[in-house]
């Protein structure tokens, strides 16, 4: 039994890409694929930014980044990763990760950590709303 004293930091999730609260009350649960995101990208400190445009992988059904040149279903944008997600817990780098993710809203295009594309916007077209 290992009783020696932990520290743990936690960051303030940015949100400042949400366009309104509208939509915020109701966002779905996710799993992502961490090995589709790219740390540099996706991940620099170790956690998943909210606001992460998201596909979903048609063969396993789990989200990875939207991405408009990917064959795997990641080229259809169908949300935004809602709250920013630990990929690093506890030092062990995780395959899977549960989120919420944000389908229907207002969303600050300037403000998104990655931009999104016109095909994107397309898809997305009467449930999201870019102001």
């Amino acid at each position: 039994m290992d009783l020696s004293l932990k520290t743990e930091s936690f960051t303030q999730d940015r949100r400042d890409w949400l366009g309104s609260a509208h939509g915020t009350d109701v966002p779905i649960s996710v799993t992502l694929d961490v090995s589709k995101f790219t740390a540099g990208t996706h991940y620099p400190d170790g956690f998943i930014k909210s606001g992460i445009p998201l596909g979903q992988i048609s063969a396993t059904k789990l989200y990875g980044p939207y991405d408009d040149t990917a064959t795997d279903g990641r080229q259809t944008l169908v949300g935004f990763l809602f709250t920013a997600q630990d990929v690093n817990a506890r030092r062990v780098t995780s395959t899977k990760v549960v989120g919420s993710m944000l389908w229907h809203g207002a969303i600050k295009e300037a403000k998104l950590p990655v931009p999104v594309d016109a095909n994107g916007k397309a898809d997305v077209r009467g449930v999201i709303a870019f102001v």
